[in-house]
């Protein structure tokens, strides 16, 4: 114990400064100056101790983070101007750092660690740390995803999809780098055809996409980010880095119109090389679909999602999961009240009706539909005729 109350005392010194100054500003009182001292102390005996526990750590984070939180309300109110923002900070990413040497294989460390320095948007030390988690870690797919769509949130593309593709290669158990990967293009897309109905039309679209895609995002400057960590190892890209913007000739504007990657090329090799893999089954079709299904607004939608369905019934024909989508099929995109509404619905109906009797399991998607029906019934403004029908449906399904 003499060991840990040395490292105590020591760690606990270097925040003598700050406590000296909140003081001088009175920004806390003595009282609670020595309250705030206890408190401290005590967690740094937690955390120092030979049995502690990834959740000490996070407890001492959110401690101190609450702290940092007050102090600022309180420099807000008495005005003071100069106040030591970055220590407390310093102190908080300290604290994570310990953390995650001590225990490593803790994820939750790690995802706090990133979510903080997200927050405190210090892009070098999160591209440090994610590189390092990735390096512990490379079968987590949370890890994956979360890298993924950061550099796909600030428009590097080329970036996110190196990450979906090596989480993929590293997440063979499920598919949630699948998932989130087939997602991550849908919402790409769904920018581009964005981008189509402003000045410029589709070949300005095109042209600002190309561009992205040379590794430029856009978070902050820090040119002083090198691409080795402090053992001389290699880490992730910098996002911070902007390339020279480049030109297209006439003939290259034509290639990039003719991009497959625009017509929904890559969705489709996602779903294409999942149905390869050890995890694939009628319930993780079925999720592909939803999340294609989601993206209404894409010209190409509709193709993408038909492609899934037919893929369902050619490898699970009759399956509770195939039966399903099909049946929802006719209504996607449709609002309660839209003038297609009406028809589609007459058509589901029959689509219910069929499914029913050639399913491998009517009460599995008996169960699936009356929760399907529920959630359109729970809609405040559903006609009441459409609603009179659908709850008529319910009471016809076999009981689940």
């Amino acid at each position: 114990m003499a060991a840990v109350a040395e490292k105590a005392r020591f760690y606990l010194e270097q925040a003598v400064p700050q406590l000296r100054e909140f003081e001088a500003k009175g920004i806390f009182n003595p009282d609670e100056i020595r309250s705030l001292v206890r408190k401290r102390t005590d967690y740094e005996h937690i955390v120092l101790s030979p049995g502690n526990k990834a959740q000490d750590w996070l407890n001492y984070v959110a401690w101190e983070r609450s702290l940092e939180a007050l102090r600022a309300k309180r420099c807000r109110r008495l005005e003071v101007r100069s106040s030591s923002k970055h220590v407390g900070e310093g102190r908080v990413f300290g604290i994570l750092e310990r953390a995650v040497n001590r225990h490593p294989g803790s994820l939750e460390l790690w995802k706090e660690y990133l979510a903080y320095a997200t927050k405190m948007r210090a892009t070098k030390r999160y591209r440090k740390v994610m590189t390092r988690a990735l390096r512990m870690h490379p079968a987590r797919s949370e890890l994956w995803v979360l890298a993924g769509q950061r550099s796909a949130r600030n428009g590097d593309m080329h970036a996110a999809r190196g990450f979906f593709m090596r989480g993929s290669r590293f997440c063979t158990r499920d598919a949630t780098v699948w998932l989130a990967y087939a997602n991550c293009e849908m919402e790409w897309l769904a920018k581009m055809e964005a981008r189509k109905g402003k000045k410029g039309g589709a070949e300005r679209a095109i042209q600002e996409q190309a561009e992205h895609d040379g590794d430029e995002i856009k978070l902050g400057s820090d040119d002083s980010d090198n691409d080795v960590d402090e053992n001389g190892r290699l880490i992730m890209p910098n996002p911070d880095s902007t390339a020279a913007k480049k030109v297209f000739d006439a003939e290259t504007t034509s290639k990039l119109q003719n991009n497959p990657a625009l017509d929904g090329a890559i969705p489709l090799a996602i779903y294409d090389v999942a149905k390869k893999q050890a995890f694939f089954n009628a319930a993780v079709a079925a999720q592909f679909y939803d999340v294609f299904a989601t993206f209404t607004q894409i010209s190409v939608q509709p193709r993408i999602a038909q492609h899934v369905l037919d893929s369902m019934n050619e490898l699970y024909p009759n399956d509770p999961f195939t039966s399903y989508c099909y049946i929802r099929q006719s209504l996607i995109g449709l609002g309660p009240n839209s003038p297609e509404f009406p028809k589609a619905l007459r058509e589901t109906l029959g689509r219910i009706k069929s499914s029913l009797a050639t399913t491998t399991n009517a009460k599995a998607l008996s169960s699936k539909l009356k929760s399907w029906i529920e959630t359109l019934l729970s809609l405040p403004d559903l006609d009441v005729g459409i609603r009179t029908v659908l709850g008529l449906t319910i009471k016809t399904l076999p009981p689940s």
